[in-house]
Formats: structure tokens, sequence, C-alpha cells
């Protein structure tokens, strides 16, 4: 079978209707747009979901780190280029690029990059796979070490007793994925609306980074804790309240870094 290139260049248009109220795009939408990549770039290349869903197999978001130097705005046509960066038995490392799609010829802008941790899980069991079990450990052939992406791999968040308890809220259909749990982005999505329309006016989100501790559930009532560690710079911990349990779980930490405009 004759290898495709280890790094994958994928389209998008920043719809209007994906774009806030300054004509950029939301940052979830840009977050879609990086796993709507990845998943063509690791499907393109025999590893992907649908060579996964059949063999009751599926990857799932671990760590994503996002670092914008500018959003697209509405209409522009931008790229995202991704690849594999590292993979070992449980976890792999994909990188991503978020340039303009410039014709031949013009110079290329990069809006960003982002870094991210995969595993992959059996979709019955819920419990780790070796990844290199998959198509005769094909990842492996995949692997590039050689393109940069120049920004720093997502932190360990850590969040003090002093956090504070800002936001409670409840899940419904819109809040699941292919995979029947809380989608990744709409964790984003959740966690972006902590902060109001006047402190986006004034601040840029700069990096943004999330991690995925537990799976939750539509019927989970999800718990927004956030701690302000820096200037402009926030740590968010997301717990899950389920029925008929008086235990909170935490599923998600984050971190958000703003400057100013």
């Amino acid at each position: 079978m004759e290898l495709l290139s280890k790094v994958g260049r994928y389209e998008f248009l920043s719809e209007p209707f994906h774009c806030d109220y300054s004509s950029h795009l939301f940052m979830g939408h840009l977050g879609n747009h990086l796993l709507n990549a990845a998943d063509f770039h690791s499907n393109d290349r025999g590893y992907g979901m649908n060579y996964l869903m059949p063999r009751h197999r599926t990857w799932v978001l671990s760590r994503l780190a996002i670092e914008m130097t500018e959003m697209p705005k509405s209409y522009d046509k931008f790229a995202v280029e991704t690849w594999v960066e590292n993979a070992m038995k449980y976890f792999t490392a994909r990188d991503f690029k978020i340039c303009s799609a410039s014709p031949a010829g013009e110079e290329e802008k990069v809006y960003g990059y982002g870094k991210s941790v995969w595993a992959m899980i059996d979709t019955q069991s819920r419990q780790p796979v070796d990844i290199f079990s998959i198509n005769d450990g094909l990842i492996s052939q995949y692997i590039e070490t050689e393109k940069e992406c120049p920004i720093a791999a997502s932190s360990r968040v850590k969040m003090s007793a002093d956090a504070q308890l800002v936001r409670t809220i409840d899940t419904y259909y819109n809040d699941v994925d292919v995979n029947g749990h809380i989608n990744s982005v709409k964790y984003i999505e959740h966690i972006l609306d902590l902060f109001d329309l006047d402190y986006y006016k004034a601040h840029f989100l700069q990096r943004f980074e999330i991690a995925y501790v537990a799976e939750s559930h539509q019927g989970d009532k999800l718990n927004f804790y956030m701690e302000k560690v820096g200037e402009n710079e926030y740590c968010i911990k997301v717990t899950k309240s389920m029925q008929n349990s008086e235990k909170d779980i935490e599923v998600v930490r984050s971190k958000a870094k703003f400057i100013k405009k």
C-alpha cells in the first residue's frame, strides 16, 4: 500500500453564522474544524473512525491547547494542517497549524497553532486500547517529527480551594456526540460563555487549554468553578452531578489566557 504524506491539509470557510459579534470565528467552531481535520487525516490514512467503529473502537480527545494571534474573519478561507507528532501505546500527540488558504504565490498568514493528545478506547468496555494493535500499527508510519509546532503543550492546570462555583447547567440532546457522551467542543463553548460580551470586547482569547478527565452524559448537571491565576488568566474546573448521586465527579480542567485589545 502506498503511503500518503504525513501532513494533511484541509480547507475550511469561516462561515458568518459561526462567527461572533466582531465577525471573527468562535473558538468553539475553530475547535470543531481542528477535530474535523484530525478525523479526515486519520481516515485517509487507515486508522480513523471509518476503520475503528466497525471494530468497536474510537478515538477520544484527552487534551487540547490552541494558541492564536488572530482569528479568521467572516468568509475567510483558511486551512488546517495536521500531523501526528508522537504515538505511544495508549496515547498519541497530534499537532495543528491554522493558516490562510492562500493561492500559490501569495504570502501565507498564520493564525495560530494547536496541540492535542488522543486516546483510543473500546466502545463497549470504555477501556484503553493499544493504538499499535490497529491495522498492524499503521500509525507508526505516519509520525512526523520534523514539522514545527511552536507552542507549549498543555500544562497541568492546578486549582486551589479558592475556586468559586460560578455556574451550573443542565445537559441536553445537542450536547451529546457520536460517542454518546458530552461533546468535547460543547465544554469549550460552555466554559467560554462564563465570560460576558463586554469582556470579549476588551480582551482577545490568546490561548485556551482543556483536559478531559472523565465522561459525562445527557442528564448530568455540569458545575463550573473558576479561579483567577494571573492578569487576564483563569483556571476553570468542571464537575458533574449525576442523577441519584450526591457525589460530584471532576470531568474537565481548563485554562483561558486573554490579552487586552
